[in-house]
Order: C-alpha cells, then sequence, then structure tokens
C-alpha cells in the first residue's frame, strides 16, 4: 500500500481513537453545561475563546451555536484586553479552549470574567491547569495520543473539541426546542430557508402577466395567449372572471393530433374543466409537491376568497431555488 495512505489511515484512526476515549469521558459536568447555559440565554450569549488552532475551532463552535439558536459570538483572547472585553456582559457565558489550560492570553482574561461573575465552562485536556482552576465547569479534551507524528501539532484533541462543540450546540437545539422552522429563519439564503419562508406570493407571476382568456374564444386566441404570456398554459374565465378551467401546451398538442380545427373549435369545449389551484398565502414548496402528484408544471394562483391573484410554473420556482 502508499505510504501516504497509510499515514492517513493511521492518521484517522489515531483521531477516530480520541473521539471514543472523549465520548466515554463525558460526564456530568458536560450536562450541567447545557443547562446553564440554557438557563443563561436569553438575554445572555455564549462567548467562545480561544487561540490558535483551538480559536479557530471556536469560531466554528461560536457559528454552530448561534445557527441552531444559541446566540454566541468567537471574541479572538488577544484583542479582548485591547477593548473586546466590552462584548463581554455579566449575563453571558464565556466558553474557554485550551488543550494545556495555560495559555497566557485566555489567562489574562480570567480577572475580568471572575470579577464580573461571569460563568466560565473550560474545554480542556488538562484539569490541573491554571486555566481549569478558573471554571465554573470542565469539559474534558483530553486525548490518548495527537494524530501529529511529532505530537506537538493539535490534530485529535482539536477533532475532539470541535465534535464536543457540536454537541453541545444539538443538545441545546434538542432543549430549547429549536425547530426546522427556527433554522430557516436564520438561514434564509439557504436552500432549507427557501423551501420554508418562500411563498407563493413571492415567486408567482402578477395578474397583468398572467395569460388569461374568456370562455368564448377560440383555441386560436389560447394559443396566442399561451405564446404571449410564456407560462406554458393559459387560464380561462367566464363573463364574472372566474376561472372555470385551464388550457396548457399539452392539451394544444392533444387537439393538432386530432385535427381539431383551431380557428372554430372553442376553449370552453377543450379546456380542462378539472384542474388543481394554489393559495397566495402558501410557501412555493407546497406548490412544487402539488405540481410533482399531478404531473402539471403550472397552477393559477387564488386568493383566500377564491379569486384569480396570479400564475405560477415550475421555471419560476426553479429560479428561486425552491427546487
Amino acid at each position: 500500500m502508499n505510504q501516504h495512505i497509510i499515514n492517513a489511515t493511521q492518521v484517522i484512526d489515531l483521531e477516530i481513537a480520541a473521539l471514543n476515549f472523549g465520548k466515554k469521558n463525558i460526564g456530568s459536568s458536560f450536562s450541567t453545561a447545557v443547562e446553564l447555559i440554557k438557563e443563561c440565554i436569553p438575554p445572555g450569549r455564549v462567548i467562545v475563546m480561544g487561540m490558535g488552532k483551538s480559536g479557530h475551532i471556536g469560531n466554528k463552535m461560536a457559528a454552530t451555536l448561534a445557527s441552531t439558536g444559541t446566540p454566541a459570538f468567537f471574541v479572538h483572547p488577544a484583542e479582548a484586553g485591547h477593548g473586546d472585553l466590552g462584548m463581554i456582559t455579566k449575563a453571558d457565558v464565556v466558553i474557554a479552549i485550551s488543550q494545556s489550560g495555560k495559555n497566557d492570553e485566555l489567562l489574562r482574561v480570567m480577572p475580568y470574567v471572575k470579577r464580573n461573575g461571569i460563568k466560565l465552562i473550560v474545554f480542556t485536556g488538562v484539569h490541573q491547569s491554571p486555566l481549569a482552576a478558573h471554571a465554573d465547569l470542565v469539559i474534558d479534551t483530553a486525548v490518548p495520543k495527537e494524530a501529529c507524528s511529532l505530537g506537538l501539532a493539535p490534530t485529535a484533541s482539536t477533532t475532539l473539541a470541535l465534535a464536543l462543540g457540536d454537541a453541545l450546540a444539538i443538545c441545546l437545539l434538542q432543549a430549547r426546542g429549536f425547530t426546522q422552522d427556527n433554522f430557516a429563519e436564520t438561514h434564509p439564503h439557504g436552500v432549507l430557508g427557501r423551501r420554508l419562508l418562500v411563498g407563493v406570493s413571492d415567486v408567482m407571476s402578477k395578474m397583468d402577466h398572467v395569460p388569461i382568456i374568456q370562455q368564448n374564444l377560440v383555441v386560436k386566441d389560447a394559443l396566442y395567449a399561451m405564446s404571449q404570456g410564456g407560462m406554458g398554459f393559459v387560464v380561462i374565465v367566464n363573463a364574472d372572471s372566474q376561472v372555470i378551467g385551464v388550457f396548457t401546451d399539452g392539451d394544444l398538442r392533444r387537439c393538432l393530433d386530432k385535427d381539431i380545427d383551431i380557428k372554430t373549435t372553442f376553449i370552453n369545449d377543450v379546456m380542462v374543466k378539472v384542474f388543481a389551484t394554489i393559495r397566495a398565502n402558501q410557501l412555493a414548496v407546497e406548490a412544487v409537491d402539488l405540481m410533482e402528484k399531478h404531473k402539471i408544471s403550472a397552477l393559477p394562483v387564488l386568493d383566500e376568497e377564491g379569486k384569480l391573484v396570479g400564475a405560477l410554473n415550475m421555471r419560476q420556482l426553479l429560479q428561486a431555488g425552491v427546487v
């Protein structure tokens, strides 16, 4: 086997071993940390701090907490003493990450944390370290061995800290009843956000762009309206402007296959009289489901009183990123 592959496999094995070791060491302090954060937020936030590789893990931890409903942000320990401590309030909870528990920049922040009675959770592999001595709670990130062959670069320990941060965020998500809809609110530009937040009214064509004809017109008129509208169908209304049918490009092809005279055949005689519609106040993803269910590509859009207010087709849903 290629030596690089052997080395890579060994690294992954060591990190898996670290995760399994850390999993066995999860104890009551972890559960207490979840409850502590839950009680402080709101109005408090989680402030994550760490230097070097631990700082990168801290940034990710704060981002994951924030995106799953626990307000959090990262404060760089080196910048903290130059004014950024003002970002931390007495209502907050600080998570400090340091495998050795001896990081100077973090230790310089401790007097401010202790003086203001701010709750401190420390992620460290050394329980007897100076940083751990300041902690209200210690989360154990000890590992049997770093994956670095020199035993110097934080590798397995940062992987474990990252996993424990994810575990903390998800436990808080579940404890606080954070839902899929809540997630969508904080991810409006993501796929899930678009599916859960974009409404039919946000995507549909308004009335001045809806292809509409009266029921007393002929198929040729429907063809012209369909071409002008560019939606793949036309909506047929009666004298009271009520929607009574639809006529699609597929219906047109079937008429032509039957040699129907499009100049003399009334649209009322060939239109589809039993058809699907959707309300303007429904979610756009519901329109997708409806189209897939009925194997159609366009829908009339009605208001709560059943009045035509627009039209929607699959192309618009694709462009909106809902599909």
